[in-house]
């Protein structure tokens, strides 16, 4: 069992059905998406991938994604109806299979979603249990969890940046646990990905963000 997995995580998530990989983790998949875009949704393109692409209306994945991209917990009851609720507010999706890619985890699915004043594209995996990862970020390999807090920094490719960051967040007291580093090329720009036991001051990200090179920061609380 990993650092990341107790036996709670293993038993899986309370939650509405059916299915811990194809529901629980699915809603969490569009929660990451939904607080990584800060806005209420009004539109998305979701595709789903290899088994998913097989079962996602038979297994609830769909109404499972949508859920989370209203932010609804993996045990909220508005889950079975959250086409209603999409409805109500005016928040327009799009679904589609791909069908089998090898290269793909077998339970994956991307979201396009946009809301007034931002676009994003997040592709998540469901490991089982509700476990995800969250494995790319606007084309960045992410690879994070969304079991601990999460920091996404994007910035300019300096040299130095990931050292400097982290002294950062240790002079806040927050330890990684785990941290990950994409970039388009060379001096061009990164997405740096820490996940963290504890999360970071808002007077801390203030400072972040007023560094010339660091382009966004967003800040995750741990799902439940």
């Amino acid at each position: 069992m990993s650092e990341r997995s107790s036996i709670f995580d293993m038993i899986g998530p309370i939650m509405i059905g059916p299915s811990s990989s194809h529901t629980a983790g699915v809603v969490r998949i569009g929660r990451t998406a939904r607080h990584i875009l800060c806005e209420m949704p009004t539109e998305a393109t979701i595709i789903f991938y290899n088994s998913f692409a097989q079962t996602y209306e038979g297994h609830g994945s769909d109404r499972a994604v949508i859920a989370g991209l209203l932010d609804y917990a993996t045990d909220d009851v508005r889950i079975k109806t959250s086409f209603d609720e999409a409805a109500k507010v005016g928040f327009k999706y799009t679904f589609k299979s791909a069908g089998n890619a090898s290269t793909m985890h077998p339970n994956t699915v991307k979201i396009i979603v946009k809301s007034e004043n931002r676009e994003i594209e997040l592709v998540g995996e469901s490991k089982g249990g509700g476990l995800v990862n969250i494995a790319s970020y606007n084309g960045f390999r992410a690879d994070f969890s969304t079991s601990l807090n999460t920091l996404i920094i994007l910035a300019d490719d300096v040299k130095g940046s990931v050292a400097f960051i982290s002294s950062i967040l240790s002079n806040d007291d927050c330890n990684i646990a785990t941290m990950n580093v994409s970039r388009v090329g060379k001096n061009a720009l990164a997405c740096q990905f820490y996940e963290m036991d504890s999360s970071v001051r808002e007077l801390t990200l203030a400072y972040m963000r007023s560094l010339s090179w660091v382009k966004e920061i967003i800040s995750l609380n741990a799902l439940e």
